[in-house]
């Protein structure tokens, strides 16, 4: 008969895990002291304590594992087991292989919006006409994103992809930084999808010129620095904003590309075309 000590040494499993097995009557001491509360194994025990360790590689858990250990298991039992275990392994190895996929897609990403923001702060250039939902609505600031997951939630139900670039359509530039803003969130399409509420589906029109800052953006701010810094730019080239089209703003970084509080994002000033 071995001491609780000298059993864990021999086995190499700590005392409070066997203990811990004793409480779930996993593998229950030989001897009990009923004056000390000593426990006492045997030798023999040694494989029990192989056959959970081996049991615990292939992945099952002490709850799993204590039918197995049982004296009369039967084969079948056993096989049914093995099978439910072997699908639960396949299950999780699937689920990895698709975070490790959707990983390397977020590095992909994050490596074009680096060469991105490489570009010259400040330019002026072309934007193409783009088949987008969209909703407009004139709502407190806080609320944007309300707006933004109303657009998120309906692209994909009809089989849209919901990571595609979100744009911001501020129609009254002035209030930009104010609390209550005129404001439309689109989303670009692949294909013509059905109109419904207040989802919208249409040509977001070509900008024959707009002014362009990448930054990074705090979606967590209700003020943009950026806006002041493109301005003032605007004003020192002595070009003149648009009336006709709103300010746009495109989140270059998806939610779920977001890793702290910052986004990269473009804003653009469209610009009464110069020639």
């Amino acid at each position: 008969m071995l001491k609780i000590s000298a059993f864990s040494k021999l086995t190499r499993v700590s005392v409070k895990t066997l203990r811990f097995y004793d409480n779930l009557g996993l593998l229950k001491p030989a001897v009990v002291d009923e004056n000390n509360g000593y426990r006492y194994y045997t030798e023999e025990q040694l494989l029990t304590v192989k056959r959970i360790v081996a049991l615990k590689e292939q992945g099952f858990t002490l709850e799993q594992i204590k039918p197995l250990l049982e004296e009369n298991v039967m084969p079948e039992a056993v096989k049914n087991q093995l099978a439910d275990k072997k699908k639960e392994l396949e299950q999780a190895i699937h689920e990895a292989q698709n975070q490790l996929s959707e990983i390397d897609r977020r590095l992909t990403r994050i490596e074009e919006s680096e060469e991105h923001h490489q570009h010259t702060p400040v330019t002026i250039r072309y934007v193409e006409p783009q088949l987008t939902a969209s909703i407009r609505d004139t709502i407190p600031r806080t609320q944007l994103c309300l707006l933004l997951d109303e657009i998120l939630q309906y692209v994909p139900s009809c089989g849209e992809d919901e990571g595609r670039l979100l744009t911001i359509l501020w129609h009254n530039f002035v209030s930009m930084n104010s609390d209550i803003v005129d404001i439309e969130v689109a989303l670009p399409l692949t294909k013509v999808i059905p109109s419904r509420g207040r989802v919208k589906v249409g040509i977001l029109p070509e900008l024959k010129a707009a002014v362009s800052l990448v930054h990074q953006c705090n979606p967590y701010r209700n003020d943009c620095p950026a806006v002041n810094e493109l301005m003032s730019w605007v004003r020192s080239q002595s070009l003149v904003p648009s009336t006709k089209e709103p300010v746009r703003e495109i989140y270059l970084t998806s939610d779920k590309d977001m890793y702290g509080t910052l986004r990269l994002a473009e804003l653009l000033i469209p610009i009464e075309h110069t020639g």
